[in-house]
This record gives structure tokens, C-alpha cells and sequence, in this order.
């Protein structure tokens, strides 16, 4: 009897350890069922997408559980403090990707219709425009005063622009330059420098002696520069009427009804109201060799004898049988 008391107790310590023991495993069944795990795709910035396994539903517990960790310009969709959306998927962007995307969004709200564009581009005009541009001369200065103490700008050869042509392709919306193409350029005239001499500076003596020998008259130098700068003033366009301007003065001083005023070119050049010497001052600023080179040859060689016309008078303008030489009319002959 005791035999069977102790086989009864074992028997219900069995039968306790067996109904806790199913108890528990249905719990922990019950449980398990409550609980479901979901598949969750993750979207990288860099485009690399991967789906992880997990019973979590908010964001920051899905990428800590996975090892995920947000760089600082970073964030997700949704966001990382919420919960999964209704997709599962967890994509993570940032700033400049966002920047990009509200842009396109803008840009894709507005609409431009196909005759808005067409009628932007009909108001375009192309047209060939030809132009004409100045090339300015440039200055050129040589120093030839052998360094004189006293020196003086003169002008030997004047300064004149220059013209080129410039073809262009021009671009007009609404009446409105937009574009403008250069497609050729031509020379149509070169530039001529100004050439300036720096020389030293020489004054005028009326006290000189001059000399008449066998036709021929000779002068100081300061003398000399006055001739060539009177003649000059007078005409200097070309060599031939530089000769006819001091050919005029010569004649005079040889001629007796004009005997009065001298007996030399200097002498008639400078008497009263009869050159321009004694009725302007603007052959003063042909002094120091500012004259052509060809007017000092002609007024020499007028020295010397030679003669191209045997008048004793002119004028700028023409008059009953004078004779036009170098843009002056001459006329009274010896």
C-alpha cells in the first residue's frame, strides 16, 4: 500500500511537470503567432538597394538592427522617427538629391505649350551686317636734335586713319541683337603714320648777309628754314608748285618794277602785304624743317637758277589768262 502511494505521488509530479511544461510551449506558440516579421527593402543614397528580414516598424530600429548608420547630410523616407509606410521600403537621400528633385518638379509644373516654344523661335531674325570700323594711325617720333639743349616737335608726314569693312552675323528676337557673329574683316585703307622729328631749335636772323654769285643765292641756314617755311605755307602740296610759289619771288627780284622790295626771294617774301609772311602768322609753325622734304629741294634749286614759269603774281583763285600751278593762279608775266 505504501508502494502505491509513492508510485500515485510520482505519477501526479509527472502529470504537473507535463501540463506546465505544454502550457508554457502553447504560450510561447501563442506568442510567436502575435508577432510578424516583416520583408523591408532599403534603398542606399548611392542607388544599391537590399530587403532585410525584421518584426521592427520603426525607421531608426530597422537601420541600427541592420547596421545602417546616416551620414550627416542624410536623411530617410519616411523618416527615421516614424514608422514604415505602407510600401515597406526605406529609402535614404540627400540635400543635393532632394535640391534636384523639387527642381525637376518645378520645372515639370510648368507648362509650355508647343506654340509657345514655335512662336519664341519665329521671332528670331538672322541678317548679314556689314560694318565699317576706323584703324586710328599711330605717332611716330624720331629724335634727330644730335642733343641739343633747345629742341622743337616738328611734323614731317600728318597722321591719317585708316578703314576697314567688318561682316558680321547677327541675331535679332524682337527687334533685339542676342548673338553677333564676326565672319570676315577687310582693309579697305591702310593708316598712315604721323611722323614727328624732334630737332633743334634754329631762329630767324634778318641781319645775315646774302649772297648773289653768277644767279645763285645763298643764306644762313636760319634764313633758309624761313624760305622753305613761307613757300610751304604758301603751297606745299607738291614739289612743282612749291617751285612756282618761290619762282614768283625770284622773278620779283630781278624784275626793276619790283626792285623796292629787295633784290632777293627772303627780301620779297617778307615786304609788306605781298606774302604770307606779313599777313598771317601760320607759317610760323612751319619752322625747323616742318615742311616736306620735296618744298626744301624746290626753293634750292629756285636758288640755284632753275624756274618753271616767269609770272610775278598769283592768287587762290583764277582770273582773265592766269594759269594754274599747284592750286595757285599765277599771272603778270616779266
Amino acid at each position: 500500500m505504501k508502494m502505491n502511494d509513492k508510485a500515485s505521488v510520482s505519477l501526479k509530479k509527472v502529470l504537473v511537470i507535463s501540463i506546465v511544461f505544454i502550457f508554457f510551449v502553447t504560450s510561447a506558440t501563442v506568442f510567436a503567432g502575435n508577432v510578424q516579421a516583416t520583408n523591408v527593402k532599403i534603398i542606399l543614397s548611392s542607388g544599391y538597394e537590399m530587403n532585410v528580414l525584421t518584426t521592427k516598424r520603426k525607421v531608426s530600429e530597422i537601420l541600427d538592427e541592420n547596421h545602417i548608420v546616416l551620414l550627416e547630410d542624410e536623411k530617410t523616407v519616411p523618416d527615421k522617427n516614424e514608422e514604415l509606410s505602407d510600401n515597406n521600403t526605406i529609402r535614404i537621400t540627400n540635400e543635393s538629391e532632394e535640391t534636384v528633385e523639387e527642381a525637376t518638379e518645378v520645372e515639370s509644373s510648368v507648362n509650355v505649350t508647343a506654340e509657345e516654344i514655335l512662336a519664341s523661335y519665329d521671332n528670331i531674325v538672322e541678317k548679314i551686317v556689314t560694318e565699317q570700323e576706323t584703324i586710328p594711325f599711330e605717332t611716330v617720333t624720331k629724335d634727330v636734335s644730335s642733343g641739343a639743349s633747345q629742341k622743337q616737335d616738328n611734323v614731317v608726314q600728318e597722321g591719317k586713319n585708316g578703314l576697314k569693312e567688318i561682316t558680321y552675323k547677327v541675331k535679332y528676337q524682337n527687334d533685339k541683337e542676342i548673338e553677333k557673329i564676326k565672319l570676315s574683316e577687310k582693309i579697305i585703307e591702310e593708316p598712315v603714320d604721323k611722323i614727328v622729328e624732334v630737332r633743334q631749335k634754329q631762329t630767324v636772323s634778318r641781319s645775315a648777309t646774302v649772297r648773289y654769285t653768277n644767279g645763285t643765292w645763298s643764306y644762313s641756314a636760319s634764313e633758309l628754314d624761313l624760305l622753305c617755311a613761307i613757300t610751304a605755307q604758301e603751297c606745299g602740296s607738291s614739289y612743282n608748285g612749291a617751285l612756282a610759289v618761290i619762282t614768283c619771288a625770284a622773278n620779283r627780284a630781278q624784275s626793276s618794277r619790283w626792285k623796292k622790295y629787295g633784290s632777293d626771294p627772303l627780301s620779297q617774301y617778307m615786304a609788306p602785304n605781298q606774302f604770307c609772311y606779313s599777313i598771317d602768322s601760320h607759317w610760323k609753325k612751319r619752322l625747323n624743317g616742318n615742311y616736306p622734304s620735296y618744298v626744301k629741294q624746290a626753293v634750292q634749286d629756285a636758288l640755284n637758277g632753275k624756274r618753271n614759269h616767269n609770272y610775278l603774281s598769283f592768287r587762290g583763285y583764277s582770273t582773265a589768262g592766269s594759269v594754274n600751278i599747284g592750286g595757285n593762279w599765277y599771272f603778270s608775266a616779266m
